[in-house]
């Protein structure tokens, strides 16, 4: 048995306390203390009203750092103090981390329209990352059986052509390569048919291009592409590879989320900091029902733990 001195402290931000985090993240504690030293960013308060709403007790060895502020949670509902709690809380985790008091972050979900109402600047979690370590944080989601690291995210669809440029994609794939390194990826073309050679669009030319360019850099054949998008996630390409690269946020998420929605989490790469997540929603549907499941949440703390 791991001795509690030996574990690992890991800091989890606790979202939207609207939403499901904080139930998953009680419902799963006794399993995750098992494997890791968990640290609440959550004030006594906050925490003593959402356990009261769940019906639980607060578990002993429940450690927590405490956030100031307080507010009525209303379950399942968007609202700005509990957006700009959550983002409190995500402060706190990084700052922990930072200060050697935690060796990485795991976040519960945020609501990007909490965050806009608070006045935050931030669409999520790795937009804050990305300013706040002035560091190109690349998304990746997913479980052991496929990830899927995108190149843009939260953008309008209208807007995804015009980024997708040789530098841009060259800086991407470098990154990628540096914190995942000898990890073969499937690159997806922008275009259906992957653009037909010119037909349907130019823009894999320029994938291409860019993926010729990063493989010579690296020395070794890492990024192949463009794979034409609809069949890049069949069972024969995942036969060939586990990891792919996604142009846009939908083109990679809804493929894997329709095959792994409960398992998968989110990581952030070429940070300073581990930081992982789950990879849902606030499931404001079913906050404070008991209904939430826990599985995402650890396998992201599973996840940390393999990085440190």
């Amino acid at each position: 048995m791991q001795n509690s001195f030996d574990k690992k402290r890991i800091a989890v931000s606790v979202g939207d306390l609207n939403g499901v985090g904080i139930e998953i993240a009680i419902k799963a504690h006794k399993k995750i203390s098992a494997l890791c030293t968990p640290i609440y960013c959550i004030n006594s308060y906050m925490l003593h009203q959402a356990c009261e709403l769940l019906d639980v007790a607060i578990p002993q060895d429940f450690e927590i750092f405490e956030v100031g502020g307080s507010f009525n949670i209303k379950e399942g509902c968007i609202d700005r103090d509990a957006g700009r709690y959550s983002y409190d809380s995500f402060i706190s985790a990084i700052k922990l981390t930072e200060a050697k008091k935690a060796e990485a972050v795991v976040t519960m979900p945020i609501h990007k329209e909490a965050w806009a109402m608070a006045g935050l600047k931030y669409k999520g979690h790795t937009d804050l990352l990305r300013d706040y370590f002035k560091k190109d944080a690349i998304m990746m989601l997913g479980c052991e059986k496929l990830f899927v690291a995108l190149y843009t995210e939260h953008i309008p669809l209208r807007e995804v052509a015009s980024h997708i440029t040789k530098d841009g994609l060259l800086h991407f794939f470098l990154d990628l390569n540096r914190a995942i390194p000898k990890k073969k990826f499937a690159v997806l073309g922008l275009n259906p048919h992957a653009g037909d050679n010119g037909v349907l669009g130019n823009e894999e030319r320029i994938i291409e291009a860019s993926i010729k360019e990063a493989n010579e850099t690296i020395g070794e054949e890492l990024f192949i592409g463009a794979i034409v998008p609809d069949i890049a996630f069949t069972p024969h390409m995942r036969d060939s590879f586990t990891h792919f690269v996604a142009m846009y946020h939908d083109q990679g998420l809804a493929p894997l989320k329709a095959l792994y929605f409960d398992e998968s989490i989110n990581i952030s790469l070429n940070l300073p900091i581990i930081r992982t997540s789950v990879d849902h929603g606030t499931a404001f549907d079913i906050a404070y029902k008991n209904k939430a499941n826990t599985l995402s949440y650890e396998n992201a703390i599973k996840s940390a733990l393999k990085f440190i």
